[in-house]
Parts: C-alpha cells; structure tokens; sequence
C-alpha cells in the first residue's frame, strides 16, 4: 500500500517458523517442545512491562511509556535482540486488560502516534489500557533508514521521470537505493516484516498481563492483525479492522487498485469543490477534472521553484492530493492550497500535504526522551524512516521478485493499466511496481496461509470513499478469513472510518468494550461523518 509511507549489512531471507514451530506458536506455547524442536522463547514470554511518565516536549501529561524486549530472529531466540518502544493510557476505571492499537502505514510509529491523536481512543479507556508501539523497524524500535540521499529516497526515480522510457536504467537506481537501505538499516532488515511483528504482538500481549489479544488496527495494521489470527488463534480476543488490506494482491495490482481509489477520492473532492463560487479548479465539475489533468501535466513540463530551492513539479502535485484525499475533512484545506498555487504561485500548502498517510492519521508532535530511558526523541529517529519501513515492510511481505527481463516487458502493459485506472495518479504509483527489485524475496506466508481463522468473531470495517483501501478488499479478505469475519459497510469517503464516521466509531467501541457485534452487511450511512 501507498504509505502515509532499510536494511541490513548482509541481506537474507526473513526467516520462518517450520510448521511444527508456528503450530506451536499458534497454540500459544511460547515455551520450546519436549522434543527440542521449536526455539525456547520463554524468557521474552516472562517479562512484564516497567511504565514510566513519557517525558518530552509536548508529551501527554497522563502518557506513560515502557518497553518490551524480542529477539531479533526468531528462530535463534538466544541470539540478539531488539528493545520496542510502547506508550499507554491507563484505563480510568476497572481494566479488564489492554487494547493494542497499530495505526498503518507500514511504518508508523505507535507512540508518536498516540501521543498526537490520543483524544480519539479515550472512551476506550472506560474499559482498557489503551497502548500502542513501535513495531520493529520503525519509529524507537531500532529503525530503518536509507541515509537520507537520493539513492535511498522512497521514491527511488525522479519524480518528473518516465520509468518507462528506460526501465534498466531506472532499476540500476532501484537497486542502488536498496543496497544504500540495507547499508545505513543494520541489523534489524533481515527480520522485518509482519511475520515477525505478529510475533512481536504476542510477545507484547503477555507482556501486558493479557491473556487475548484485544486489538484495534487501522490500513496496514489490519493485515498485522489478520496474521497474528493466523498465528495465534487460540489468543485472539476482540480484533476490530478498519480499512482493510489485500491479503492476496501482488504490489502491481495493489497499486492499479490504489490508482483507481484516489481517482474516485479525487473527482470526489473535485465535485465538492465546483459548487464553490471560489473553487480555483472552476465550478463546472467536469472541466474541474480535466483542469486538474491540465494543471499536473503543465507543471511537469514547467515545474515552478519553491522556498527550499527546490522544484514544484505536476508530480509533487500528485504526491499533494495523494496525502490531502486521505480525509475529507482536508478538503477545504486542499482547496485553499491549491488557490495559493494558481493564483500566486505559492507551493507551500501542498507541500504540507506530501507526507500523506496511508494509516490513520499522519505524526504530528514531536516527543522527546524519557528520564526511565524509554527514547521517544523523534530527533533520533531518522527522517526517512516512515518511507524506508514501508518499502522494507512490504517488501518482506511480498514474494514476487520479477527480473529485469520480466520487468522490463511488463512496464508498457502496466503503464496502460495505471494510466486507465487514473491520468492523475497512473504514473505516480507505477513506481511502486519497481521498489522491491534488489531486495530478497519476501515470505509467501501471508498470501498463502492467512486464510480460514478459527477465531472468536472479528469485525472488518470497510470504507466505500477509501483512497487507499478499497472496499472490495475489506469483502475479499473477509471471504479469506471465513466465518469469523464480520463486514460493517461505511458508505462514508476518506481512509478507515473510525475518526470520520460517528457510527463506525459507536459500533467498533461496543465491540471492543462489550462485544457487541452489528449483524454481518449492516452499514453505516454518509451522514453519520463526524463534525
């Protein structure tokens, strides 16, 4: 998936568990077989989590952080390990225990994250501790970085570049970017990836004195939760997903989907806007479209400069409406900024929007250290760190690696693909076809054994307006995950509906609280968004 948005000094599989090792696993044995065959992981299993206050510019008064210690590689739990960095909010009242959030990405950090949106999760605490973490690689969580240069930027091509003018070229780029990745990531990227996250998750679970998993993801964090359900059946307690991922789709047809998605956001908020006297895009909603065709392709011949020394190009636009449809509650915002680009030339708005956010909601406050020795300084966290842990996240989960031949003969074929699901946003996600090349295999677990859970219920929240998600794959990995999967239709626009929909939000705390389940199909209505 498109992030909000690497890796080692020897680059290797991530490696799995052998049937035997997952069944017990999945059993929630954390100790090792009689027989010696699975990896003794009982000391990660005892330990329980020190709190401590979270200290720090603007850090929360009343938000505590800790810290819980994973192998770094599974399979040798006597071999080194990672520290991940939580936060929580104390439950107000008697706690029947905890509820882990995972806010997407992949790649966004879970203590900055609840740090900056806690109010949301508050009515949460009438029942829980609400925490979240930094998974591996990410935020405090021994994080990935690419160097912060050019070769190692996320988008690995310039973005006023057609890949497809020379595909060998442009992959020689690809590959020097993963090998920078993989130069300034360390340890940590030939373990990283949601088969281990998942185990991470339990680990966490026990940690917290829980006996099930009671969870909340959003984007990205649903398919962390669908494989922990996989993993650990036996553990789950009350999973709820909003905005659900492909569980299936290879990252090509990912980005076709994603493509189409922002398309539909797009001439949403176009739609939106031309009933405006003031829309800089005219009040005619057609011509607004073709206006905004106009505009990317005007600004890639004849990009305009900006404050930083740098070029605004039709690209940079793209990646601008990419972040801003993600919501509409930053339509107006949108609207405003691209006024300021029309009429005076003024890119600074929309490059506020680049950032995007493909979880639920993009950082927004920095943090700083901890006087237990818990770090949260998002200062020592490198810049490039969201994008990074996304290509190093999906690519570990991902098993397709195309050659250059293969590639090479598949870009005009795709390029057609793109550009039919979206003119806007066609060329702009076809990069993500090539981010993978120079970078191991990933595992195939997710797509081939993340399938009939035998789960208590879960409930899968799908938005029909979602840019980034599509409502079809809430369907489809519903389908996968068979009987236990419960479908809410939000018929509202954004991405996830937990923040945008008032009814979502009812439903899915009567969940996680009460185990009150809406029937399978029910929906809720495009008036319920949130003021």
């Amino acid at each position: 998936m498109l992030s909000k948005l690497s890796t080692r000094p020897t680059v290797r599989r991530c490696a799995i568990t052998s049937a035997a090792g997952l069944a017990l696993i999945g059993a929630g044995l954390p100790a090792s077989a009689s027989d010696g065959s699975a990896p003794d992981l009982s000391r990660f299993y005892r330990q329980k989590v020190v709190w401590a206050k979270c200290e720090g510019v603007e850090m929360p008064e009343d938000l505590q952080c800790g810290k819980v210690t994973v192998p770094l590689d599974y399979t040798k739990p006597r071999g080194a390990t990672l520290d991940l960095a939580l936060a929580r909010y104390r439950a107000t009242g008697p706690s029947r225990g905890s509820v882990l959030l995972n806010f997407g990405g992949p790649g966004s950090a879970g203590v900055t994250e609840l740090a900056a949106g806690g109010e949301d999760f508050m009515d949460l605490t009438n029942g829980y501790d609400v925490v979240s973490f930094d998974p591996r690689g990410v935020g405090r969580s021994s994080p990935v970085s690419c160097g912060g240069t050019d070769a190692g930027s996320a988008l690995v091509t310039d973005e006023d570049t057609d890949v497809t003018e020379d595909p060998r070229a442009v992959l020689e780029r690809v590959r020097a970017a993963a090998a920078a990745c993989a130069k300034h990531s360390g340890r940590v990227l030939p373990h990283i990836g949601t088969v281990n996250a998942s185990r991470d998750l339990d680990v966490i679970r026990q940690a917290l004195g829980d006996k099930k998993l009671n969870y909340l993801g959003f984007s990205y964090g649903t398919r962390l939760g669908a494989v922990y359900a996989a993993q650990f059946p036996g553990k789950v307690g009350r999973l709820a997903l909003d905005g659900v991922d492909t569980l299936t789709e290879p990252l090509s047809e990912q980005g076709v989907a994603g493509a189409a998605g922002q398309q539909r956001a797009l001439e949403d908020f176009v739609d939106w806007c031309a009933k405006d006297i003031a829309c800089p895009l005219g009040t005619d909603a057609r011509s607004a479209r073709e206006e905004v065709v106009r505009l990317v392709a005007s600004l890639d011949q004849d990009p305009v400069p900006t404050d930083f020394g740098g070029r605004f190009t039709g690209q940079d636009l793209v990646a601008a409406f990419s972040g801003a449809l993600y919501s509409e509650e930053l339509w107006p915002s949108l609207e405003r900024a691209l006024a300021s680009l029309v009429e005076d030339g003024d890119t600074r708005a929309l490059l506020g929007f680049s950032g995007g956010g493909s979880g639920f909601r993009a950082p927004g406050v920095r943090v700083g250290a901890g006087t237990d020795g818990v770090l949260v300084d998002q200062d020592d966290v490198p810049a490039d760190n969201l994008p990074a842990a996304l290509m190093a996240i999906n690519c570990a989960d991902d098993p397709d690696r195309p050659d250059a031949e293969r590639i090479t003969r598949s870009l005009g074929r795709l390029r057609a693909e793109y550009e039919q699901a979206s003119a806007v946003f066609g060329r702009y996600r076809l990069t993500e076809y090539l981010m993978c090349y120079g970078r191991p295999r990933g595992t195939d677990y997710i797509r081939e054994k993340v399938r009939d859970v035998p789960t208590p219920k879960m409930l899968l929240v799908g938005t029909r307006g979602d840019p980034a998600t599509p409502y079809r794959w809430t369907v489809e990995t519903a389908q996968r995950l068979g009987d236990s999967a419960v479908v809410l239709d939000n018929e509202g626009e954004g991405h996830t509906g937990y923040a945008s929909s008032k009814c979502v939000h009812r439903k899915v705390v009567a969940y996680l609280l009460y185990g009150s389940l809406p029937p399978d199909g029910s929906s809720c209505g495009p008036e319920d968004a949130r003021d």
